[in-house]
């Protein structure tokens, strides 16, 4: 008889292995598609290991082929598995795997026995699971992952013999040692993981099982111990919520780009809504200038604004009253005015409650009462007013006199507005000069800002 070589018992797992493969993809092809590239396996870049799920289980059917020296050829027989896996890192796992089964191989060495069968009864190891590449550089999750395993256990089997000759029959091996030899074994292997859904994987692998007697067939003979490989197709399940990506199976980089975009995406959004508040701010100052424009515009040049000129259009060097109309004059005697401590009272009173706008010359409505009284008082005495307004030293100094002056110059235009000769009216802007208070404090600044009326 000759001895089966480890050549042509690879060259049979491989041609089974094929078999196996292709029957059993043939018959997931109407469910089990590629996954898109879509965003559900996205995860923030350096979360910590609780963002996924870490645990899974699985369960496997599949060949056991033994060879060794003892007999010349290998049977095929049915097996089963179960195992529990916690994913250290995305390419690192740790794996708990049982066996099971039985084990056939024919013609023995020595002619002395035509086969065996071992019941494989358990074996159990301890293995690690090194994931070769979960990365998918075309796709945002990747579909394959091929993987090697390697670990430590221990196992426990029955052999039976079947003896050769006239008066053959099954008999006990002799190193049965009542059903309950047990010895250790050195797992290796290698497969390859197809993801079917987020939490369910197709797993397909090839193991070499080295065990550490050579009693597993039943029979000793020669100097090497006995092998046994095993072929399986099976499923995986990751445990936990189904909302969570498996670690095993997570794409780091395309999360760190999808991060990138997300970011830029965001801070887009912020620009366009800056962008969006700037144009709104600089419709309302164009406004703002228009109406401004509208309230100082004189087409005649008659010292009255147009929005408040009752006679347009008025001839130049023409004298006017406070409507800007022609003032006729009937030669009235020269009258003597003195100026009361009533009349300065009612000047008071406009000081005092005179307001502006923040930082603009837009007279406040509460102001309007009393510079209604200090106007009715300019008009019945025929008194003349200087208008000189200040500012504090914040600011450059251009600035401080355009709105020194364009305060004094609003005062004037109210006074006129209600019937005041323009001509009794004289307004200046002087800016940060002339401060009436100290301008390193909230207070003196507040009391610099002002407009002073002087009766004459």
């Amino acid at each position: 008889m000759h001895e089966p070589t480890l050549n042509g018992i690879i060259k049979l797992n491989l041609k089974w292995s094929a078999l196996l493969v292709t029957g059993f993809l043939l018959s997931f092809a109407a469910s089990a598609q590629t996954p898109d590239s879509s965003n559900y396996n996205y995860v923030q870049p350096f979360s910590k290991t609780s963002a996924f799920r870490t645990w899974s289980v699985g369960l496997h059917g599949g060949v056991f082929i033994p060879f060794n020296e003892d007999f010349t050829s290998a049977g095929y027989q049915p097996g089963y598995g179960v195992y529990i896996k916690k994913q250290i890192l995305s390419t690192f796992g740790i794996q708990a795997n049982f066996l099971a089964g039985k084990v056939q191989g024919n013609n023995s060495a020595d002619d002395a026995y035509s086969k065996y069968v071992t019941t494989l009864n358990y074996a159990v190891d301890l293995s690690v699971n090194i994931a070769l590449a979960n990365i998918n550089w075309r796709h945002k999750n990747g579909f394959i992952q091929p993987y090697l395993t390697g670990g430590f256990g221990y196992m426990g089997y029955s052999p039976q013999l079947t003896t050769s000759g006239p008066v053959a029959g099954q008999v006990t091996s002799p190193y049965n040692n009542g059903g309950k030899v047990q010895t250790f074994y050195v797992p290796v292997g290698a497969g390859v993981k197809f993801n079917l859904s987020r939490g369910v994987n197709l797993d397909l692998g090839y193991q070499v099982n080295f065990i550490g007697a050579d009693t597993f067939d039943g029979l000793i003979y020669g100097t090497r111990n006995d092998e046994l490989s095993y072929t399986h197709l099976g499923l995986e399940f990751a445990l936990g919520s189904s909302k969570k990506p498996q670690l095993a199976t997570h794409n780091p980089v395309a999360s760190m780009r999808t991060e990138y975009l997300m970011e830029e995406k965001r801070l887009q959004t912020k620009i366009d809504k800056l962008q969006s508040d700037l144009n709104i701010k600089i419709e309302l100052i164009n406004s703002m200038n228009a109406n401004f424009a509208k309230l100082i515009t004189d087409s005649d040049d008659d010292g009255i604004p147009d929005i408040f000129d009752k006679c347009p259009n008025t001839p130049a060097h023409t004298i006017i009253d406070g409507s800007g109309c022609p003032l006729i004059f009937k030669n009235p005697p020269p009258v003597k005015v003195y100026v009361t401590e009533q009349d300065k009272k009612v000047v008071k009173d406009a000081v005092d409650n005179l307001q502006f706008d923040f930082d603009k010359a837009t007279i406040r409505a509460v102001s309007f009462a009393t510079l209604s009284k200090l106007a009715q008082l300019l008009k019945e005495k025929n008194l003349n007013l200087r208008l000189s307004g200040y500012t504090d030293n914040v600011g450059p100094d251009v600035v401080n006199v355009r709105i020194s002056t364009e305060r004094a110059e609003a005062i004037k235009s109210y006074l006129i507005s209600k019937g005041v000769n323009p001509s009794h009216i004289e307004a200046n802007g002087y800016g940060k000069i002339d401060p009436v208070a100290s301008n390193n404090t909230a207070e003196g600044r507040q009391l610099n800002r002002r407009v002073e009326f002087e009766l004459y």
